[in-house]
């Protein structure tokens, strides 16, 4: 299993966290999707690592904008 955390950029309310979370679960391979709208980290658990091209197509079919994947600090 791979984790990765995405910065989304747009999202306001439950409504877009249900969209984001709707297109990026269509992805082959996607197991899991949580999105935390306050701070638009959206985190995605799948199969493998996804392609970064379609994980931003995801968000862009929702009408929002990937900026990235987070650095998150090591625990």
């Amino acid at each position: 299993m791979t984790t990765t955390t995405y910065t989304v950029t747009g999202m306001t309310c439950g409504h877009c966290a249900a969209a984001v979370t709707q297109e990026i679960t269509a992805l082959d391979g996607v197991e899991d999707v949580a999105v935390d709208v306050a701070s638009g980290a959206v985190t995605v658990t799948s199969q493998g690592p996804l392609d970064e091209a379609q994980v931003a197509s995801a968000v862009d079919e929702a009408g929002y904008a990937l900026a990235g994947p987070r650095d998150l600090p090591l625990v």
